[in-house]
């Protein structure tokens, strides 16, 4: 086998092999005598069909089968002889292809570009650090009361957090407009579900009172005719009820599966619960930065094949995301272009993360595999049932070893980076996540 190896464009490789002409012919006569024995001609007995007769009748096809194996083995072992990595599948072309002459053929296919990961005594990563602090806790048990709040009719003035049921008229210059009015309407004060403005005369109001909101609409309002007007809207307050929060005690903390050690019990699992949201927020934000960091030092080209895979993914995570809402029979076709640039980036990260696991020679750690897996398992009642199913999967097992070994990568940059620490708080990280 004779082989060459070209570069045709950018990542694009083309290799000419040649094949002997004995080897191909061989094959073909052995495939032919196969033949002989199974088919059936009138004029010959089962088996006695002479191979000249199936030759004339089958050659062709058999040939062509035959050329078909022969590249696809004499491809494989020209990329192990030239040390080749192909991206996805090559396009094969036949050169030569006659009996008594060597086969020629053409492989097409992209490799993986080489990696020289640069700058990284140059990143500047910001990583964010915070306290979890008692105002914290205390914030996060109120967010719980709500959870489980009743709502009550009350006479006092309106506050944030209330329920009213109104009559409202909209005007622009004294003229009623469409879809400006509305009889018995449901409004959670400080939710912002109208336009800006409208709640701002209803807080301070009681049930039985009228008020006017002066409002202008955005000019990004749904309604063409309603962009940038200035409108008057005469509200009328009917009925105000009020948020009823249930008290924290021994039976609060049984609500949420905390039967012995009361309130104390479910402050400690609650703080618990936001360290590990907490402290996984905080991880992708530093992930999140060293990789954005990374990319601007380390602009490449990425394989088309490779792009292409990507692309087909995020396409069908899409399709999956869309099928959960029910909407599958809705379903758009969604353009390439929609996913490209995230498509690029992907595949860009792996090959920039892949090439410091290469240099920093990190084999996975399974302390953090086991780390990752009962971390995740904390969050279920039964965590000890979630460890077992994730390391009977060896499908999962091996998604969390990528993870960890892809976490190791983040850290040996982050050592070799210049770091600043900023110290900010959790209700501003967790918001800002949410």
């Amino acid at each position: 086998m004779q082989v060459s190896v070209e570069t045709t464009q950018g990542l694009e490789r083309r290799l000419t092999i040649t094949v002997p002409a004995e080897s191909v012919d061989q094959a073909v006569k052995s495939r032919l005598q196969q033949l002989a024995k199974t088919q059936r001609i009138n004029g010959f007995r089962p088996g006695k069909v002479p191979v000249k007769v199936i030759k004339q009748r089958f050659g062709a096809a058999v040939r062509q089968e035959v050329a078909g194996d022969v590249m696809q083995r004499h491809f494989y072992e020209a990329i192990m002889q030239e040390n080749i990595s192909p991206v996805g599948m090559p396009n094969f072309s036949l050169l030569t292809d006659e009996d008594g002459k060597d086969l020629e053929f053409a492989a097409t296919f992209e490799v993986f570009p080489d990696v020289e990961v640069k700058g990284l005594d140059d990143l500047e990563i910001e990583k964010t650090v915070v306290d979890i602090k008692a105002g914290d806790l205390n914030d996060m048990m109120k967010t719980l009361q709500k959870q489980h709040a009743s709502y009550k009719e009350v006479k006092r003035k309106i506050k944030d957090g209330d329920k009213v049921t109104i009559d409202f008229v909209g005007k622009i210059d004294d003229e009623e407009f469409d879809g400006g009015k509305a009889e018995d309407f449901p409004l959670e004060i400080g939710k912002n579900q109208m336009i800006p403005g409208f709640e701002d005369p209803i807080v301070g109001a009681k049930a039985g009172e009228s008020v006017t909101a002066d409002v202008t609409f955005p000019e990004d309002y749904h309604a063409e005719a309603l962009k940038g007007k200035e409108a008057t809207f005469d509200i009328t307050i009917k009925k105000v009820d009020g948020l009823n929060l249930p008290k924290v005690d021994d039976d609060f903390a049984k609500l949420f599966g905390v039967e012995e050690g009361g309130v104390d019990a479910l402050k400690e699992e609650v703080k618990k619960n936001m360290q590990r949201e907490l402290d996984q927020t905080l991880k992708s934000m530093v992930k999140e930065n060293v990789i954005s960091a990374l990319l601007e030092k380390n602009e490449m080209d990425v394989p088309q094949a490779a792009l292409q895979q990507e692309i087909q993914t995020l396409r069908q995570q899409a399709e999956q995301r869309f099928s959960q809402q029910g909407n599958a029979g809705n379903m758009p076709e969604l353009p390439d272009d929609l996913f490209m640039d995230n498509a690029k980036r992907r595949v860009s990260i792996g090959l920039l993360l892949a090439e410091i696991i290469k240099q920093e020679k990190l084999e996975v750690e399974e302390s953090r595999v086991d780390t990752i897996i009962e971390s995740t398992a904390s969050a279920y009642e039964d965590p000890s049932e979630v460890i077992e199913y994730y390391k009977s999967n060896q499908e999962l097992l091996t998604q969390v070893r990528n993870l960890a070994q892809e976490e190791q990568a983040i850290e040996a940059i982050l050592a070799k980076a210049k770091v600043n620490e900023v110290k900010k708080s959790f209700d501003e990280v967790m918001n800002k996540k949410a």
